[in-house]
């Protein structure tokens, strides 16, 4: 399994029966490749739909019906659409139970930046801002690492999305739960050390002493 696919499928573990969920764009849109069998879970599109299903493989694409990424997607049954300003009022209203988003960095008092690097022209921050505010619970999901240097850190560099509001991060190489105290690792990938995991990270790992090994399967 690729490392994308990797990381969306150990998110999509954490999802309960019953949420309501947003996938921001690029990997965690692959989360609804991997939803669990045997539990309700509603995707909802901040482009304006509830009922997301999986990503159309290759040659079975309908341009008609996509995720915000703009990439197409199964409409399942039930599903609906309706314009921006009612997709974004259960956003800010509360009603998204787990936000899924990419980030350029993560900190250890939870803070998020994902929208720009500094020096490079971006279009704006979209919807980002209030998917990390609106929802109940928000989940970092991102490769551990870009070009060898740490996207997790003590506090990040670039312009913040938001304060305080990533509550869990989901790697390559683990699983981690910001804290009041810091940022605990609770799941170690198979394959590496709590040294390797340490040394790619910018922030003082908190090491629990029931570690487990993450799963995937």
């Amino acid at each position: 399994m690729d490392v994308k696919s990797l990381i969306a499928k150990r998110v999509a573990m954490e999802l309960k029966d019953g949420d309501v969920v947003n996938l921001g764009i690029g990997l965690p849109t692959l989360v609804s490749n991997f939803l669990p069998e045997g539990v309700n879970i509603t995707l909802q599109g901040e482009n304006g739909m509830l009922g997301l299903g999986p990503v159309k493989a290759p040659g079975d694409e309908d341009y008609e019906v996509t995720n915000a990424g703009g990439f197409p997607i199964e409409s399942l049954p039930g599903s609906c659409y309706f314009d921006s300003a009612t997709s974004f009022a259960i956003i800010r209203g509360g009603h998204v139970d787990v936000t899924v988003l990419g980030a350029l960095q993560v900190d250890a008092k939870g803070n998020i930046a994902s929208w720009m690097v500094p020096g490079k022209k971006v279009p704006g921050m979209g919807g980002a801002m209030d998917l990390v505010v609106g929802a109940k619970k928000v989940i970092v999901a991102m490769e551990h690492t870009v070009k060898g240097e740490p996207k997790i850190l003590e506090e990040c560099t670039y312009p913040l999305t938001a304060v305080g509001v990533v509550k869990q991060i989901i790697t390559e190489m683990g699983v981690m739960d910001i804290t009041g105290e810091g940022i605990v690792l609770r799941e170690i990938a198979a394959g590496c050390t709590v040294e390797s995991v340490q040394s790619a990270t910018g922030a003082k790992l908190i090491i629990p002493k029931n570690l487990k090994v993450m799963q995937v399967d």
